[in-house]
């Protein structure tokens, strides 16, 4: 596989300088010994680039950008994306505290979720978002009574399952009539109307996901196409959309990829309304891997260096609780060195963690000249890392920097052991 380190062009945010890997222009090195490993790390720089890659891609066009906060729920990422003006797209209660105390603004959120609460639905419609996307016919009914007891109209955009292959990882594929998410295309009509007359709720729009990582131009247009074709029947029997939300999913480079940039997305998608009638109606998009996750890696320390008769492991501090997508997807993301060696003692490493797990490593047969102590970047490590820590085996979660230029803001202190089982109580006998 080819480092990252040459495949991101135009993003000078993190290079070897002077034999040391920087991020901007603080040495990971610095890093690790100020802070600690395992260490998340990010680039302010990096996001604003990235996002400025969709705010940019179709000027003068009604397009609302709502950063996907599952991706990197950090605060300090949704307050950067927040000053940028952006709005976000939320899949708990958690996650709109999490907005609303980053100063993220409530009506320019939505609600998606296959499993929204009653406590979660009268939380976003007590903050005012700008709209639920729900995914069943049960759950009209459950956000009419919410709304009703509140004694407003809740805003209600319908997530449709069009039966598109994303053509990504089956995890992480969404769009297909297997999976959990949205309302079957067949039984869109029954819903809008049905909706519609329900007494609590306000129609604004329809929204479609398809998937994540997804690195073609096709499926999107699929799944447009659908969309489109459901616009004009629901509309003719009576129901008016005021939005058409395409959900998120575009993919980042982590090897050898080579997603469509933000501008090729938007111009397809955009040509495609205008063709069908459509190119007047606000378009939501929902991006959270392509805006943070080039945008940050993870800092880990070798700690043991063995081998087996058939093997070489490079163990680290950091494991499968700290970045669960090479174990849960079989995710290849890039490992290189702090402090790169001559080579002289390379060998086939597998990258592994501490974890009493055999699906427990960071990367598998990496070329790579180690030894005990030396430092190692996991790239591309800034959407669905921290998001997803766990702590197996109690094992405290990492800390998390942002270095903005010369300076690292710790924006995460790191767990200690005591803090995990502070609410925990011992049963009397």
């Amino acid at each position: 596989m080819p480092s990252s380190l040459h495949m991101l062009p135009g993003a000078p945010w993190i290079a070897h300088h002077e034999g040391e890997l920087k991020v901007e222009q603080v040495p990971l090195q610095r890093l690790a010994a100020a802070h600690g490993t395992p260490l998340y790390v990010y680039s302010r720089a990096a996001i604003e680039a990235a996002a400025s890659a969709w705010s940019d891609a179709a000027p003068g066009r009604d397009v609302a950008l709502r950063y996907a906060v599952k991706a990197n729920s950090s605060l300090a990422v949704l307050r950067v994306l927040a000053e940028l003006g952006w709005g976000f797209d939320i899949v708990s209660g958690g996650e709109l505290a999490r907005v609303l105390a980053a100063g993220g603004d409530a009506a320019k959120t939505v609600f998606s979720g296959v499993g929204k609460t009653d406590a979660e639905i009268a939380a976003a419609l007590r903050a005012g978002v700008q709209c639920l996307n729900v995914e069943s016919e049960s759950e009209l009914q459950r956000i009419d009574r919410v709304a009703g007891q509140l004694g407003v109209r809740a805003p209600v955009s319908l997530r449709i399952n069009p039966d598109v292959d994303a053509r990504t990882h089956p995890y992480i594929s969404t769009g297909l009539r297997s999976n959990k998410f949205g309302i079957p295309q067949a039984l869109a009509r029954r819903a809008y109307t049905g909706c519609a007359q329900l007494q609590h709720l306000r129609v604004v729009g329809i929204a479609c996901h398809i998937g994540s990582q997804i690195t073609e131009l096709g499926p999107y247009l699929d799944a447009l196409d659908r969309v489109v074709e459901l616009v004009r029947d629901i509309e003719h029997h009576g129901v008016a959309l005021a939005h058409i939300d395409l959900g998120g999913g575009l993919g980042i480079r982590y090897a050898d990829e080579a997603p469509p940039r933000p501008a090729e997305l938007l111009a397809a998608l955009l040509a495609r309304l205008d063709a069908a009638g459509l190119g007047q109606r606000p378009l939501l998009l929902e991006p959270g891997r392509s805006v943070v996750g080039n945008a940050g890696l993870l800092l880990t320390e070798v700690v043991t260096l063995k081998s087996s008769i058939e093997r070489h492991f490079a163990v680290v501090d950091a494991a499968m609780n700290d970045l669960m997508r090479p174990a849960l997807y079989e995710a290849w993301q890039d490992i290189v060195a702090v402090r790169p060696r001559d080579g002289a003692q390379a060998r086939q490493y597998d990258v592994v963690g501490a974890v009493c797990e055999s699906g427990d490593w960071l990367g598998r047969e990496r070329l790579l000249d180690l030894r005990e102590g030396d430092l190692l970047a996991v790239l591309s490590a800034g959407a669905y890392g921290m998001a997803m820590a766990s702590n197996y085996n109690t094992r405290p979660r990492a800390a998390e920097v942002l270095v903005d230029g010369d300076r690292a803001h710790l924006i995460r202190e790191r767990e200690d052991v005591a803090a995990l089982f502070a609410g925990e109580r011992i049963a009397p006998r």
